[in-house]
């Protein structure tokens, strides 16, 4: 299988080869800037000390800034399970899309169809987990909040990209809302320590862990409060 890019080199990587079998993880992001040229621009300037591996334009095409055996600067400061700074364990890809800052906007058809076949291609080269596919915000849910809710996690697992609760939505729906005891919460913080999320950054702000849940798994409703609906999803998933 081979996938057609363009190559736009970043300076922005790490010199030394790394190991095939170190790779573990796939990151996506969304750019978050105005405009694609500028985005584009930010992650071939080495002054910005930026890059993902790839980046997938509003028109579908795949750029590829950093060849998958160098470590790409995309992921920063970040936490899943045992691993920090996930740089090293992973493959970052960007999408096109101005982000929350700059009128975040759904991801088009062919954006979300390239990334299939980008993920299909590197689950498959890489032997990635699908518990492994994750987003900026699971990993560094302090800072950031890419790829965000509109970004179609469940659309992808159904795509085996990725993975999703097994609940039916009606049930969900009825316990929206429902408020949580302390015992509940306390359960449903060690359900996210489980599925990766990290204990640190609990500790610092765990309204910002919460709100990266939902962005990730419950997107209608991303208010940092954690009610029955999102501990009975949190449950689903640390136990699938």
């Amino acid at each position: 299988m081979t996938i057609k890019t363009i190559l736009n080199y970043s300076p922005n990587f790490n010199d030394k080869k790394r190991l095939k079998k170190n790779i573990k993880f796939l990151i996506f992001h969304y750019t978050g800037m105005k405009s694609e040229k500028r985005a584009i621009r930010r992650l071939t300037n080495f002054q910005s000390q930026v890059a993902s591996h790839y980046l997938i334009k509003i028109n579908g095409d795949i750029v590829v800034f950093v060849p998958d055996l160098y470590t790409a600067w995309h992921a920063g400061i970040s936490a899943w399970k045992k691993h920090n700074l996930l740089n090293k364990n992973s493959i970052g890809i960007e999408l096109s899309n101005p982000g929350h800052d700059f009128g975040y906007k759904r991801f088009s058809k062919k954006q979300i169809n390239s990334l299939i076949r980008l993920s299909r291609f590197l689950i498959k080269k890489f032997k990635i987990n699908n518990k492994n596919i994750l987003g900026h915000s699971d990993i560094s849910p302090l800072r950031k909040k890419d790829p965000g809710e509109k970004f179609p996690w469940e659309y992808l697992a159904k795509r085996k990209i990725g993975y999703w609760h097994s609940l039916k939505k009606n049930r969900l729906i009825n316990l929206r809302n429902k408020k949580c005891s302390k015992l509940f919460k306390n359960r449903f913080f060690n359900n996210l320590f489980k599925i990766g999320y990290s204990k640190n950054y609990k500790s610092q702000n765990e309204k910002l862990v919460i709100k990266a849940f939902q962005r990730r798994f419950r997107p209608q409703l991303i208010n940092g409060i954690i009610d029955h609906e999102c501990l009975l999803i949190s449950k689903n998933l640390a136990y699938c």
